[in-house]
Order: C-alpha cells, then structure tokens, then sequence
C-alpha cells in the first residue's frame, strides 16, 4: 500500500524545512528574549520590594532588614544571569540573521551566475572574431557597391559632356562629324576640327612658349 507520500515529497518538504529553519529558530529566540525580558522585570521588582522592606525595618527590626537584603541579593544574582542570558540570545539572533543574508546572498550570487552561462550559451571568443569579421567584409562590400555606383554616376556625366560638345559642333558646322555615329568625339589625331578644351590647351602651351622665351632673352 501507498503511504500517502513519497520519496519526492520527503526531499521536497525537507527542502522546505531547510529554507525556513532561520525564520523558525529567530522566531523561537524572539519568544524565548521576550519571556527573558518578562522575567528580568519581575526580578527587578523584587529587588525594589525587597530593598524596600529593609530601609522600613533598618532601624526598628534588623533581623527582617537582614532577611530582605539576603532576598533581595539572591534576586540580583537571579537578574545578572537573566541578563547574561538575555545577551546570548540576541547575539545568537544576530549570528543567524548575518548566516542567512550571507545565504540569500550567495544564492542571488548563484543566481546571477547561472544567468550569465545561459545568456552566453555556446558563444566563444572564435564565434565573435569570426561575426566581427563577417561584419567588416559585409561593410568592405557595401563601399565597394557605393563606389561602383558613384563610378557609374561620372560615367553618365561623361556621356552628357560629350553629347554637349556634339550638339556645339553640330550648330557650328551644320554636319555630323565624323565617328559621331557610334558615339565618340572627333580628336586631332584624325583631322577633325579641335574640341574647345583642345582649343585652350594649345593657347595655354603657346603661352607658355612666348614666357619661355622671354626669359631666355634676358
């Protein structure tokens, strides 16, 4: 027959039993400093009592004042060792309060620890070097394609310089030059007539040539 628990339930509620023993024991020293402190103030009364009855019967009864005071001594004796007692208890409180942050701490510690294995996995050094360099040849491409595409740009605007200089020869001449028709700009090499950007480097070298000249004379 089934006992009605298992072993499951005899480790889970001695687990249980484990985590609450600090509450329980500080709460069982709470009581037993309370009843301590009962005490202590009962004593303390006593010994007043007892003080009291010796002053009265001092002068007028000496065997009865002699009997308080012995009373009242044996209450004081009583009350020291309450109060001795008393420090113990509330060191051994603080004893297990300092046990069981010191625990809790520890076991957040645990905690944060475990956290941190999960949240890395199975991530290396080798696997962050290798995304790093995967992300600097992702960007090397994309500045090769931005470059590509501004390339592609200066080679449009090329194309429009030259169909301007085509349309210029065209109202200057009247006729197509020739090698137009496939698209390329007549050169001197061939005997067509020169661009105007050929027009003002040969001006510039004549220049150039007259101040050459001019300094070899003097």
């Amino acid at each position: 027959m089934s006992s009605g628990w298992g072993w499951g339930s005899l480790f889970g509620g001695n687990a249980a039993k484990s985590k609450d023993a600090p509450k329980n024991a500080i709460l069982g020293l709470r009581s037993t400093l309370e009843m301590l402190a009962k005490r202590e103030k009962h004593l303390q009364n006593q010994m007043d009592e007892q003080d009291a009855i010796a002053r009265k019967n001092v002068t007028s009864n000496k065997a009865v004042a002699k009997a308080a005071l012995r009373r009242k001594k044996t209450y004081e004796h009583q009350l020291e060792q309450t109060s001795a007692q008393m420090l113990t208890v509330e060191r051994e409180i603080s004893s297990i309060e300092t046990a069981n942050i010191n625990k809790e701490t520890l076991d957040a510690m645990k905690h944060a620890q475990q956290a941190m294995k999960k949240i890395h996995g199975g991530l290396t050094i080798d696997k962050v070097d290798q995304t790093m360099e995967d992300l600097r040849e992702q960007h090397a491409i994309g500045e090769e394609i931005a470059e590509a595409l501004t390339q592609g740009n200066s080679v449009g605007e090329l194309a429009e310089l030259q169909q301007e200089e085509l349309d210029n020869k065209m109202l200057r001449t009247g006729n197509v030059p020739v090698g137009d028709a496939v698209g390329r700009l007549p050169n001197v090499h061939t005997g067509e007539l020169p661009t105007r950007q050929q027009r003002v480097e040969e001006d510039d070298e004549e220049e150039e040539l007259r101040k050459l000249q001019a300094e070899m004379a003097m």
